[in-house]
């Protein structure tokens, strides 16, 4: 099992992990996975050990604007479509 990293280092990366963006967001580990699944949340998979990794910045305010939508009544198929996706 791998220790986890502390906030400030998290704060200070470039790439996080799933479990690291739900404690930046606030949100729930299976609704990100359920985002991540849908396309919804780009990221790159490590070659060595096959983990997904987030841009930080770029994610983290792509959650956020998809939580404000979900705030505003949006579906997930209307979110898709605000994101480019469709």
């Amino acid at each position: 099992m791998s220790r986890q990293r502390s906030m400030e280092n998290i704060l200070a990366s470039e790439y996080v992990s799933i479990g690291e963006l739900v404690r930046i967001t606030n949100s729930r580990y299976s609704t990100l996975k359920h985002y991540t699944e849908e396309g919804m949340l780009p990221f790159e998979q490590a070659e060595e050990n096959l983990t997904r990794r987030y841009k930080r910045e770029e994610t983290v305010a792509r959650i956020l604007w998809i939580k404000e939508m979900k705030t505003n009544g949006l579906s997930i198929p209307q979110i898709k479509e605000a994101l480019g996706m469709n």
